[in-house]
C-alpha cells in the first residue's frame, strides 16, 4: 500500500510513500517507550530547552511549510505561515508553564505529609486530521511532550508531506530521535497501536467516525483517550447586538479555513427583528471574499482539501435547498480543475433542515430565524453537536443568563471562537471529550498519584 498526497487545487499528484509495515512499526514502539522513560527521568529545564528551540525552528521555517500546506491540502500561503507561528506560541506557553502546571499539590489528610504529583503515563498516540496539519500536531505535542511522554503521530494520509516535516524539526531542535515519530500508515492499522501495550493513551481530532474507531480501541485496551471531534457550531445574534461587527466576524468565523474547521460558526441563529439586516450585510461581507489559488497572495480561501469532499458538500447544500433552504450567494460547484468551492450562504433555513442538522465542512453560511433569545439558544441546543458557540448582544445580564443554557465546550462572547493555548479546548455531546490546551490539556495524559506518608 501506499500513502499519496494530491494538489486540491490542480489535482495533480504530488509524492507517493510506502506504507510502514508492522516489522517497522515495531521498531518504532519499542524504540519510543525507551526513550520516553529516559525523557521522563528529565526535570522540567532540560525538557523545555529544545521546546523552546523548536519555537524557534517554526518560526524560521514558517513559510516553508507553509507552502507544504498549500500544496497539500489548499491554505492560502498567509494563513499557512499564521498557522505555524501560531505553533511556536504553543511551544513557548508549555515550556514556560509546564513545571507550574504539573507542580506537585500538597493536600491535608490523617498523614503526616500527603500530595498529589502529576507522572506522566508514557508514549501517547496521536491521530491528526489535515486541515490544520501543523497546529493540531503541536497543540498535542507542546503539552505532553513537556509532561514527559512521548509521541506518536498518525496525520491525516493527504498531507504526508507536512507530518514528516513535523518529525524533522522535532529532532532538529534536539528531542530525542525516538521520543517522537510520524507513522505513515492508513487507517487499518491504528485500532492495533492503540490496543499495543506499548502505547499507553491516545487523542484524535477528526470525524465521528473515527473518533467513535479510536474510542472502542482505546476503551477495550482500557487506556485513555481524547476526543475533539466535529462540530455544527452556532452564532446567536440577538436583536440588540451590534449587526455591522457581527456580520463582519461572521463572514470571516464561516470561512476561516475555506469553512474546514470543527469551530467554524456553521448556524447563525438570529433574531427577528434584525434577521434581514443581517443577511443583508453578510452577504456584503461574504461577497468580498477570494476564492482561488493558494499560492496568489491576494486569494483569501483555497480549494477544499479534497474534490470528494468538495463534491460531499454540494450534495448537503443540494438536499438543504430541496428542503426549503434559500441559496442567497454561490451554492453552485465552479467549471475547471480543482476542489474549490464558492462562498455561499443558505437562508431561511428551519431548524430540522439537514443545513442545521449535519456538520458543513466548508465556506457555507446557514442562516435561521428565531423568535426570541430563549429560542435562538434552543435552535442552537437542537444538535447532536457541542464544540463551540458565539453569542452576540451588548446585554450582560442576558450574557450571565444565557451562556450557561448553551451546550458547548466554549461560548465567546461578542468574538470569534478560537482556541488559545492559556485556555481548555474541547467539546460535549457528539464533539467528544477531554480537552487539550490550558491547564486541562496538559493533564490529559498523567498519573494524578496520591501519595501519603506516616
Amino acid at each position: 500500500m501506499a500513502i499519496e498526497t494530491l494538489n486540491p487545487a490542480t489535482g495533480e499528484r504530488l509524492a507517493t510513500f510506502p506504507e510502514m509495515g508492522q516489522p517497522e512499526l515495531d521498531r518504532i514502539l519499542t524504540a519510543a517507550v525507551a526513550a520516553q522513560k529516559a525523557w521522563a527521568r528529565l526535570p522540567f529545564a532540560d525538557r523545555a530547552a529544545p521546546m523552546r528551540r523548536v519555537a524557534a525552528l517554526l518560526r524560521e521555517r514558517a513559510q516553508d511549510f507553509a507552502r507544504l500546506m498549500a500544496l497539500e491540502m489548499g491554505k492560502p500561503l498567509k494563513d499557512g505561515a499564521a498557522e505555524v507561528t501560531k505553533c511556536g506560541w504553543v511551544c513557548d506557553y508549555y515550556a514556560e508553564t509546564a513545571e507550574r502546571h504539573l507542580a506537585p499539590r500538597e493536600e491535608a489528610s490523617d498523614a503526616g505529609r500527603s500530595y498529589v504529583r502529576f507522572d506522566p503515563l508514557g508514549v501517547v498516540l496521536a491521530v491528526m486530521p489535515w486541515n490544520f496539519p501543523y497546529w493540531q500536531v503541536f497543540r498535542f505535542i507542546a503539552p505532553h511532550i513537556m509532561a514527559g511522554n512521548g509521541g506518536l503521530l498518525k496525520h491525516a494520509s493527504n498531507v504526508p508531506q507536512c507530518a514528516l516535516s513535523i518529525e524533522k524539526v522535532m529532532h532538529d531542535a534536539g528531542f530525542p530521535r525516538d521520543l517522537f515519530r510520524t507513522l505513515l500508515v492508513g487507517a487499518k492499522p491504528v485500532a492495533g497501536i492503540i490496543r499495543d501495550p506499548r502505547v499507553a493513551a491516545a487523542t484524535i481530532t477528526g470525524s465521528e467516525p473515527a473518533g467513535r474507531a479510536v474510542a472502542e480501541a482505546a476503551g477495550q485496551a482500557l487506556k485513555p483517550s481524547v476526543l475533539e471531534l466535529g462540530g455544527s457550531d452556532p452564532f446567536i445574534v440577538l436583536a440588540d447586538a451590534d449587526i455591522e461587527q457581527a456580520a463582519k466576524v461572521a463572514a470571516q468565523a464561516r470561512t476561516i479555513n475555506a469553512g474546514q474547521s470543527c469551530i467554524c460558526a456553521k448556524r447563525f441563529i438570529v433574531e427577528a427583528p434584525v434577521y434581514q439586516a443581517f443577511l443583508d450585510k453578510l452577504r456584503t461581507a461574504m461577497q468580498a471574499i477570494r476564492v482561488g489559488d493558494p499560492f496568489d497572495a491576494a486569494t483569501d480561501i483555497g480549494p477544499q482539501a479534497r474534490r470528494e469532499l468538495r463534491d460531499e458538500l454540494h450534495d448537503q447544500v443540494t438536499r438543504a435547498v430541496a428542503q426549503g433552504a434559500r441559496p442567497v450567494l454561490g451554492c453552485a460547484v465552479p467549471p475547471g480543475p480543482g476542489a474549490f468551492y464558492p462562498v455561499s450562504i443558505l437562508a431561511d433555513v428551519l431548524p430540522d433542515n439537514v443545513a442545521a442538522q449535519e456538520e458543513l465542512f466548508g465556506p457555507v453560511a446557514v442562516v435561521i430565524r428565531a423568535r426570541s433569545a430563549n429560542d435562538a439558544v434552543a435552535i442552537a441546543n437542537d444538535s447532536r453537536f457541542g464544540l463551540g458557540a458565539s453569542l452576540w448582544t451588548r446585554n450582560p445580564a442576558e450574557i450571565d443568563r444565557l451562556v450557561p443554557l448553551i451546550e458547548a465546550g466554549a461560548v465567546f462572547v461578542n468574538g470569534l471562537v478560537k482556541s488559545d493555548p492559556r485556555l481548555p479546548f474541547g467539546g460535549v455531546k457528539t464533539s467528544g471529550y477531554g480537552r487539550e490546551l490550558g491547564l486541562e490539556g496538559i493533564r490529559a495524559f498523567v498519573n494524578v498519584k496520591t501519595v501519603w506518608i506516616k
